[in-house]
């Protein structure tokens, strides 16, 4: 048996995840590991690895002590994880880690398993966010990687350009596509009976991050987009919270104000988890915000995306998507495209760039054929 240790920080990390972890848990020759950590440990961010509990038996739940959103609290979590990630591998004793994305807590397990000399496959490497730290990790965490599994043609050049064997990058599509397409989605009854919340003629739903590597502030960004909600007639606002990131609490405080004096026409959640978020998704007019679901899955549902700032920036995108500033005016100008006639017209052909949704079947072919032996041991590919 071939030991398999995935590592979970987030809840949106965890739904790209989830498919893979089933496909490994059936597997015969395969045994799955579990590693959580940071969000999904937090009473403030809603204990989302009691969902996990639900599905996967975790083997290692790492604390990470986010009491703190600032430079020097997240280094320090970022410190206390690594020292258990070395803990938790040493007693574990994987044959291969894998891990997704971008995320401080995700380079942190990283740089524990390339000191192990423990082979990490990366999933979702090569891409861009021009506005966030989360750059710089991710291409770091591609470095310290041996197996590679990239969203799209246009990312896997790009591991390859950082001198990675081409032999070892493979294109396999994104993985948010596969939860389209093999959950069974809420209908609008059953999703407002679940969400407790009714939605209206119009209906839009709210993510943003902080935007670590931005010259304004979270605070001054976001106090624009609710600006521009407050004005909206008849829409509906449901805000799924910020992560962990620096400032993140900052914007969660601003999310529960504008609630709270709008409770009539929004709403908000720490986490609606896979199903109810994707049954929402395709129930919206658009996603609007920062986060990269409103480019690797609103698309497959032809719904808009109001992409705000710069966090996204360098990341492939749909016709679906319209760019703004992090203005009230530059948004409220977004929104109005978004309910043109031309602009709705053209999402109907929109078509999504990340694949075909059969990520993890790809992922898991490859790891089974692949001979781990003095894998960590790597030579610089030149262009």
């Amino acid at each position: 048996m071939r030991r398999i240790c995935a590592v979970t920080g987030t809840r949106a990390e965890y739904g790209l995840l989830y498919w893979l972890m089933k496909k490994i848990q059936a597997d015969s020759v395969l045994e799955l590991q579990l590693i959580v950590t940071g969000m999904h440990l937090s009473p403030e961010f809603g204990l989302t690895y009691q969902e996990v509990e639900r599905e996967f038996r975790i083997d290692k739940k790492i604390e990470m002590l986010l009491s703190s959103d600032s430079p020097i609290g997240i280094t320090k979590s970022m410190g206390l994880a690594q020292i258990s990630f070395a803990e938790a591998y040493a007693e574990l004793q994987p044959d291969l880690v894998v891990l997704l994305g971008d995320r401080y807590e995700t380079f942190a397990a990283a740089s524990a398993a390339m000191i192990a000399r423990i082979p990490i496959a990366h999933l979702h490497g090569g891409e861009i966010t021009e506005g966030a730290f989360d750059e710089a990790m991710r291409h770091s965490i591609s470095k310290m990687s041996q197996l590679h599994f990239t969203a799209a043609d246009e990312y896997r050049k790009r591991v390859i350009q950082l001198g990675e064997a081409p032999e070892r990058v493979f294109n396999v599509g994104g993985m948010g596509i596969e939860n389209i397409k093999r959950l069974p989605l809420l209908n609008k009854e059953e999703l407002e009976q679940s969400i407790g919340f009714k939605l209206a003629e119009k209906n839009l739903l709210v993510t943003f991050h902080p935007v670590t590597l931005e010259n304004t502030t979270a605070r001054q960004q976001f106090s624009g987009l609710l600006e521009a909600l407050d004005e909206l007639k008849n829409t509906h606002i449901i805000f799924t919270k910020a992560n962990s990131d620096t400032d993140g609490r900052v914007i969660n405080q601003m999310i529960d104000d504008f609630v709270t004096k709008n409770c009539h026409k929004a709403a908000t959640f720490f986490s609606l988890g896979q199903l109810r978020y994707l049954s929402l998704l395709q129930l919206v007019d658009a996603v609007v915000g920062n986060s990269s679901s409103g480019l690797a899955e609103a698309p497959s549902f032809q719904v808009g995306t109001i992409n705000i700032g710069e966090r996204q920036r360098g990341r492939l995108k749909a016709a679906s998507v319209i760019d703004c500033e992090p203005s009230k005016e530059s948004i409220l100008l977004a929104v109005e495209r978004l309910y043109s006639k031309d602009f709705q017209k053209q999402l109907a052909k929109v078509e999504n760039p990340y694949g075909d949704g059969c990520a993890s079947e790809k992922i898991i072919e490859l790891i089974k054929a692949t001979d781990l032996r003095d894998i960590t041991k790597k030579k610089f590919y030149d262009l």
